[in-house]
């Protein structure tokens, strides 16, 4: 399994140059990718821009939107800025995609909620036929354009994995949820007759020191306070010492975790300083080997 961090984009206020700061950090370090996540209404940066910044100021790490809410997006220029996004890093993105939980951002930016799931599979399968056709440019670094991992709990998102993805992207919780998650997209892999695996991506949140992490508990109970009361679990579920996240990894790495990303909830950069040094130091698992993509890539 190999570990990656979130960068601050969705930290309201945050520079520019604190995010590639972020970025060039990671990118010297253990750490195996920078991920981004995605809010219409919320004050923060665009995914897809951050990661075409944090391209030019790094040269290995795994570049991954975990995830971007594609259905709000046009099809064709999101395989644009994709496929860019992956020829700038040369051949390192990541493409997570899944439906979104708010119901305002697709009201702000004039989708149909109620048919958000047919334009996501209709939007895989369209982002696949863009990027081999070579109908709009660039063209991809990346065979068959860049790694596609698909988000969701529901058997429908299993099922877009097993059929149009490269893997499975889970939304956070703890280590049986991810689990149970792998189990369903395992199965819905091998009856769509798919060769090898699934990727298997996972997240969780941090915040290192006992201010930050009330500071962490805050900003969580805002950033999803559209989920009601459930804010409320996902803020309790912050990793907020070194022994925490290590313990976490690991149960993750046994769960079949491939990549797991960790976000930050605090865009100081002595927090990243930290994580890394608890990954160099007590590695909850030795490095994953070989390449990116799943055994067999989607059509």
């Amino acid at each position: 399994m190999r570990i990656g961090v979130g960068l601050p984009s969705t930290i309201k206020q945050v520079s520019g140059s604190t995010v590639l700061d972020w970025a060039r950090f990671a990118d010297d370090g253990p750490l195996g990718s920078v991920g981004v996540l995605d809010q219409l209404r919320y004050d923060s940066l665009d995914p897809l821009a951050t990661l075409a910044a944090a391209a030019a100021v790094t040269t290995r790490l795994r570049l991954a939107t975990t995830v971007v809410i594609g259905p709000l997006r046009n099809t064709p220029l999101l395989a644009k800025e994709a496929a860019s996004i992956d020829q700038l890093s040369g051949g390192r993105l990541t493409l997570g995609l899944a439906l979104g939980a708010r119901r305002d951002d697709y009201e702000t930016a004039g989708v149909d909620y109620a048919h958000r799931g047919q334009r996501l599979t209709e939007q895989l399968v369209a982002l696949r036929d863009i990027w081999e056709d070579h109908a709009i440019g660039p063209r991809p670094i990346q065979p068959r354009g860049p790694e596609l991992i698909v988000g969701g709990s529901d058997d429908s998102a299993f099922a877009r994995v097993a059929r149009y993805a490269d893997g499975y992207m889970h939304g956070g919780g703890p280590p049986r949820a991810f689990a149970s998650a792998v189990s369903k997209a395992r199965a819905a892999w091998v009856d769509a007759g798919r060769p090898g695996e699934p990727q298997l991506w996972g997240m969780a949140y941090f915040a290192l020191g006992e201010r930050q992490a009330a500071e962490g508990r805050d900003y969580l109970l805002d950033y999803y306070a559209f989920t009601g009361p459930f804010a409320e679990r996902i803020a309790g579920a912050l990793l907020t010492t070194p022994q925490s996240i290590v313990q976490f990894a690991r149960a993750y790495a046994e769960a079949g975790c491939h990549h797991l990303v960790l976000f930050p909830t605090s865009a100081d950069i002595d927090q990243l300083h930290r994580l890394t040094e608890t990954i160099a130091t007590k590695p909850p698992v030795p490095p994953r080997e070989g390449g990116q993509g799943g055994s067999g890539r989607a059509r």
